[in-house]
């Protein structure tokens, strides 16, 4: 046993509770790179985006996996704006104004974006007109999206950051910095409240975050069948 460890009875149990916190973010990270990536391939595939996937890297730390889907989720949120410019600028202000309007019948929506996608593709399927429908009127998809970029930002910029994703990586750098009992229980105690804090706005936000794009997903499916 570690001297800390003698001195400071608690530093085991807080190790074993900082690595179970952060398993349970990279768990949610993880889910939320699918989710992502999911919508991904529908934007590229009916609105002729272009899109890059993404992977989670385990030699990269929790900072540069949060830049990496961050990176990606700006760029959905332009590609959204980008449909959105189109409409309004193809569009007669009437019709646009249907595009948000919550009492127009959605079939009348998908019939209005695809005539705009054919002026733009020179073709164009319902499915990517019920596509862009969804996006351009899921306040919810819209909104925790920003949540979820907010968030990613500030885990990165947090005491979480710099730690390695891995696991073992996370234990022995932990103990390997651990010279000082009383230093070591400081960093373990602001680490774990600071992953607490963290990790329940964000795995709330995650969970919205995944909702909004199986809703999208799940009707493209459908319409596809």
């Amino acid at each position: 046993m570690a001297l800390s460890d003698l001195l400071y009875p608690d530093n085991p149990k807080r190790k074993q509770e900082l690595i179970h916190l952060h398993q349970e973010l990279l768990d949610c990270m993880s889910t939320n790179f699918c989710a992502t990536n999911e919508l991904v391939g529908v934007l590229n595939e009916h609105l002729g985006c272009a899109i890059t996937p993404i992977e989670m890297r385990e030699s990269s730390t929790v900072k540069e996996n949060c830049e990496n889907i961050i990176q990606v989720m700006s760029e959905i949120q332009h590609q959204v704006q980008k449909i959105d410019s189109d409409m309004k600028e193809k569009l007669e202000p009437v019709l646009y104004q249907k595009l948000y309007d919550i009492k127009e019948p959605e079939l009348e929506k998908i019939a209005i974006a695809q005539r705009v996608f054919s002026i733009i593709f020179g073709e164009a399927t319902s499915t990517a007109a019920m596509v862009a429908i969804k996006l351009l009127g899921s306040n919810h998809l819209t909104l925790t999206v920003s949540k979820l970029i907010g968030l990613l930002a500030q885990i990165g910029a947090s005491v979480l950051g710099g730690v390695s994703i891995t696991i073992i990586g996370l234990g022995l750098e932990m103990i390997l910095h651990a010279i000082l009992g009383a230093v070591e229980r400081s960093q373990l105690l602001t680490a774990v409240r600071s992953y607490e804090k963290h990790l329940a706005e964000f795995k709330a936000a995650s969970e919205k975050y995944q909702r909004a794009i199986h809703e999208v997903t799940s009707l493209v499916r459908q319409q596809v069948q």
